[in-house]
């Protein structure tokens, strides 16, 4: 929440010895709007002006109704505030004291509406991202001048920010998405993408080898480190689980030996055998409210990605020299997401049929129409996933049935 508080400015006066009074905001720091009145010291008392100022009453009552119709205005926009600029937010206010209608094509107040939308806050966050961007480029986009040449240039600016073309493809989605929104709600019949294709750069494949697995797994890591890789192995084990579902795992997702739980993106709901080596790293990191004690040490799950994805590319060689740390990393490009990759490759190097692989992880069994019909049987996902582990363990040999 920004906060609003009255100031008069005594860097500048004008030539009657006053000052202009000016509303300071707060927001990620902090900002001055003008009020159009001015005061001298004398006849203002920090918040209003005092009897010895001319129509005193008339004046704080008018000064009074501008405060609550920004604060409104504050209250108003709620979590949109987190995606405003210091400008945006400025621009938006200085028009709300204006009286300044705002135009019905502003392409940002329906990617607003349509944010408010969605159930997942995930994707409530993946929009005010995009509006982020767009009103750091362009705070004034609208249906109108978002066109082919508008996106060409946002496109450009994006990759002069460095972002790289998968991340900048989801943001022009999401422009997208928006335009069909407005175009559904007849705001709009503009449609630029007609003309503008959103790139895709194919990702490179981000898995270990059974070998490279075995020897993550047994590794002589840093103290610091084991946990990170525990849980790598544990995400491996249940079948490239998400990080997020994982550490809000309750007691009450275990069922019958069995870990249920829906999936936190899609709602759908995921049944994995807790094999012995799972159940070992549960044990060793159970929890009191959740199954693991990770999330009772920290507010949100992203922290503890982002120290863990940090610390698995750190695994490998430590030297020392001169009290600094040199590093030969095992894996420099190693993350969390690896062990879902990483479960399939090696799921498709052991012959395992696609459908099983693809039931493990989640994904539609043959067309998206005609798995609705099949449900798939999750012992042939259960024998995949053992025999995969087993093949880790070294106690079968690829293509043993």
């Amino acid at each position: 929440m920004a906060v609003i508080s009255l100031y008069l400015d005594k860097r500048k006066k004008t030539s009657k010895e006053i000052y202009p009074i000016k509303f300071r905001v707060y927001h990620n720091s902090a900002f001055f709007i003008s009020t159009g009145m001015y005061a001298s010291p004398e006849v203002w008392d920090g918040k209003a002006y005092n009897r010895k100022e001319l129509n005193y009453k008339v004046k704080n009552v008018s000064l009074s109704n501008k405060f609550n119709k920004l604060e409104s205005e504050l209250l108003l926009l709620g979590d949109k505030l987190k995606s405003m600029s210091d400008r945006s937010l400025k621009a938006y206010l200085v028009g709300v004291i204006a009286d300044k209608p705002i135009a019905s094509d502003n392409f940002l107040r329906y990617l607003d509406e349509y944010a408010l939308l969605k159930e997942k806050k995930s994707t409530r966050d993946s929009y005010m991202t995009t509006r982020m961007h767009i009103v750091n480029f362009d705070e004034c986009a609208t249906f109108d001048t978002i066109d082919k040449k508008w996106l060409t240039r946002f496109y450009q600016y994006l990759s002069d920010k460095g972002y790289k073309i998968n991340y900048i493809g989801l943001l022009m989605k999401n422009i997208r998405t928006v335009f069909n929104y407005a175009i559904d709600e007849e705001i709009t019949l503009k449609y630029p993408f007609r003309k503008f294709k959103i790139k895709r750069e194919q990702t490179r494949k981000r898995c270990l080898s059974v070998d490279e697995l075995r020897l993550l797994r047994d590794y002589a890591v840093e103290p610091y480190q084991e946990i990170y890789r525990d849980i790598f192995m544990l995400i491996f084990y249940l079948i490239g689980i998400n990080i997020e579902d994982l550490l809000y795992l309750t007691e009450d997702n275990v069922v019958r030996g069995r870990i249920e739980y829906y999936r936190h993106k899609t709602g759908k709901l995921f049944s994995v055998k807790m094999e012995p080596e799972a159940k070992a790293i549960i044990n060793k990191y159970r929890g009191d409210k959740y199954l693991l004690n990770i999330m009772e040490e920290r507010r949100n799950y992203t922290s503890f990605t982002a120290a863990m994805d940090r610390a698995l590319k750190e695994i490998g060689e430590v030297k020392k020299s001169r009290q600094k740390k040199i590093r030969k990393p095992l894996f420099p490009s190693l993350s969390s997401y690896w062990a879902r990759h990483s479960w399939a490759t090696i799921g498709a190097e052991l012959d395992i049929p696609k459908e099983t692989l693809s039931a493990g992880l989640g994904h539609e069994v043959g067309s998206s129409i005609t798995s609705i019909y099949i449900k798939f049987d999750r012992k042939k996902v259960d024998e995949a996933n053992r025999r995969i582990i087993d093949y880790v363990n070294g106690k079968n040999k690829k293509g043993a049935q």
